[in-house]
């Protein structure tokens, strides 16, 4: 019983620090594009979930032999829900700075960044440094007050939105094995008519030619 109540507080401890180390990881990433090729991510979103994109675009200057953020570049930045094609987000952005959209349902969502470019043959290169925020609306209003926040209550202040999170995923997969569920009973009652359909046929074909080789026989005087 003890081991069992030692395991229990472990796990507890363990699934804390998980916490504390995903609260403080950072989702940024960079990647490169030549000329206006068009970058896109998919993301399995919850409905109702706040999402903040903050992006930084650099390019490569030959002349400084080193990446730069040019005030002239622009970004095209596209969100559409999938598989409808639902544009959330359309719109060309500076060189770097923010968008944020809510999700309106469950389901994944194409996030796109393209550089603008006017020229023919745009040989540039871009450097794009892409970070997302995912967040409950509801909860928006306290990150105005965070920097009046002690240190630790800051930390609660971030599990408790990883909880959020993890609630408003769990309620996403809920509704995702429901929608499943009720597609595998929509295919189990067909293939269980077709099965019904296919026994009658059958069995109406059966007496057919039955009654066929019977006929067949008397006329041929074989019975």
């Amino acid at each position: 019983m003890a081991f069992a109540l030692n395991k229990t507080r472990l796990s507890a401890a363990l699934l804390f620090t998980i916490l504390l180390i995903c609260a403080n990881v950072s989702e940024a990433l960079y990647f490169y594009i030549d000329g206006s090729e068009k970058k896109c991510f998919i993301e399995e979103l919850p409905k109702e979930t706040m999402v903040t994109g903050t992006y930084k675009a650099e390019q490569y200057s030959d002349a400084q032999k080193q990446w730069i953020v040019s005030p002239e570049l622009k970004i095209q930045i596209t969100v559409e829900e999938l598989p409808q094609g639902h544009v959330v987000v359309d719109r060309q952005g500076d060189a770097s700075g923010r968008f944020t959209f809510t999700s309106a349902e469950s389901g994944d969502h194409s996030i796109c960044l393209a550089p603008v470019s006017t020229a023919w043959f745009d040989s540039s290169r871009t450097k794009i440094t892409f970070d997302m925020d995912f967040d409950d609306p509801a909860g928006s209003e306290q990150h105005d007050h965070a920097g009046t926040l002690s240190d630790l209550a800051m930390r609660i202040h971030e599990l408790n939105e990883r909880v959020q999170d993890i609630r408003r995923e769990q309620t996403s997969q809920r509704e995702r094995e429901a929608e499943f569920r009720d597609r595998s009973e929509l295919t189990n009652a067909r293939a269980v008519w077709w099965t019904i359909a296919q026994i009658i046929i059958l069995g109406v074909v059966c007496v057919w030619q039955m009654r066929y080789f019977k006929h067949f026989f008397v006329a041929k005087k074989l019975v």
